[in-house]
Parts: C-alpha cells; sequence; structure tokens
C-alpha cells in the first residue's frame, strides 16, 4: 500500500488486528527485513511495516535527514488516525523513533529501538571510517545521513516521558558505552544488552526480535 505524507509517498503494508505496532527499518534496508518478525507480531498486532523515504518502494529524495523521516511518521500516523501506537526502530528507526518521543510527547505509547546512536560518535570508530570510505566513493545520502546525522541532545531525550526500551548487541556497531549514555539520559528507559549478537543478527530476517518485543509489551 502507499501513502502520501510531507509530500511523499511511503509504501507500507499492514498485517494483523489489535493494538497498533510500526516498525522502521535501518539504513539502506526496507520492510521485507523484518518479514519473519511480522509473521509472529500480527498475531498480537496490527502491524505497519514502512519503508522510508528514498528506501524500499518509497519515493526517493536527493538529501536524507532524519528530522523529515521522522516528519513522515508523525503524519502517517496522524492521517491513519493510529491513535497511539507503539514504534519499533531498528538502528535508522530507532533513531526516528526517539526523534518523535522527544517531540510529540503525545503521538506515541512507547518507543522499543535496537542498535540507537544519537550522534555520529555513537558508532564503533572502524565502522564509522568504513562509512566514511564508501561516502568518499560513492556519495551516496544514505551514509552522507549517517555520518553527519543524527545530532540528538541529551537536554531532548531529557524530555522523553513515554516508556523507552533500548536493545543493542555485544558485538555491535553502536558503543555499547554510547547506548548506555542514551539511555540514561532518558527517564525511566531501559537497556538490554544480548551477548554475542552483532548490530543486526538477531533482527533481520529474524523472529527473536518479535520475542524480545512480545516479551516487552507482555504478550502472551
Amino acid at each position: 500500500m502507499q501513502i502520501n505524507v510531507n509530500d511523499i509517498n511511503l509504501f507500507y503494508t499492514c498485517q494483523g488486528v489489535g493494538e497498533p505496532l510500526i516498525m522502521l527499518h535501518g539504513n539502506g534496508e526496507d520492510h521485507t527485513i523484518f518479514d519473519e518478525a511480522v509473521d509472529v507480531l500480527s498475531k498480537y498486532f496490527r502491524v505497519y511495516a514502512i519503508d522510508t523515504r528514498d528506501h524500499g518502494q518509497s519515493d526517493k529524495v536527493e538529501e536524507l535527514h532524519y528530522d523529515d523521516m521522522a516528519e513522515d511518521i508523525r503524519l502517517f500516523i496522524e492521517t491513519l488516525q493510529l491513535g497511539n501506537p507503539i514504534l519499533y526502530g531498528f538502528s535508522d528507526g530507532g533513531i526516528i523513533g526517539l526523534i518523535l518521543a522527544s517531540k510529540y510527547p503525545n503521538l506515541l505509547s512507547k518507543v522499543i529501538g535496537s542498535g540507537v546512536n544519537v550522534n555520529p560518535d555513537g558508532l564503533v570508530k572502524g565502522w564509522h571510517l568504513i562509512f566514511k570510505m564508501i561516502y568518499f566513493f560513492g556519495r551516496s545520502p544514505k551514509f552522507r545521513l549517517m555520518l553527519t546525522e543524527p545530532n540528538i541532545t541529551a537536554e531532548q531525550l531529557g524530555k522523553i516521558n513515554i516508556p523507552v526500551f533500548l536493545t543493542c548487541g555485544s558485538k555491535d556497531m553502536i558503543r555499547q558505552k554510547h547506548m548506555k549514555e542514551v539511555a540514561d539520559s532518558i527517564p525511566g528507559a531501559k537497556l538490554m544488552i544480548f551477548d554475542g549478537e552483532k548490530h543486526g543478527s538477531y533482527i533481520i530476517h529474524s523472529p527473536k526480535i518479535a520475542e524480545i518485543i512480545l516479551e516487552i509489551c507482555k504478550k502472551e
């Protein structure tokens, strides 16, 4: 399905019934990374898996900014009158979730984010160098985005007044210290670190993240 919001067409799928759950993928991916998780979660939620701008089947753009992507999702929620959905975001998707929660305190019911950084320094240095080299040769707006954004301050995180649950792998491309600092800056936020997991190993085409979301939301 497609919807026009913020002067852009977003592609999304909708499966299941019940409380709305939005799922947002990471940089360079699309909604299909959640196929296995959606199969599980759609038994408990009405799951909206969205291709963010310049990804998947959504419209392409010349420049990418997280604030624009967040506005897309805000208008998606308001246009479809979803009430106060849960938002699960992986990597870039989690960044979008934190921006929305800090700017619009009445929009979401909770945010669950995996492998989330709030500034480029949150990346493990080796990964930052790799992305810098890829951007140098390809000039992709997706890699430019990761090198220059996000820039979410501790003050902004401190304004979040809904439940936030963060996860990361012990071998994540986001520094554990950084994610702990992010969690400490959000009132009441909880951080779960999964031993042996990489940035997306328990998320991309994996039902593991579905079980984690169900446990957080106490669905049985």
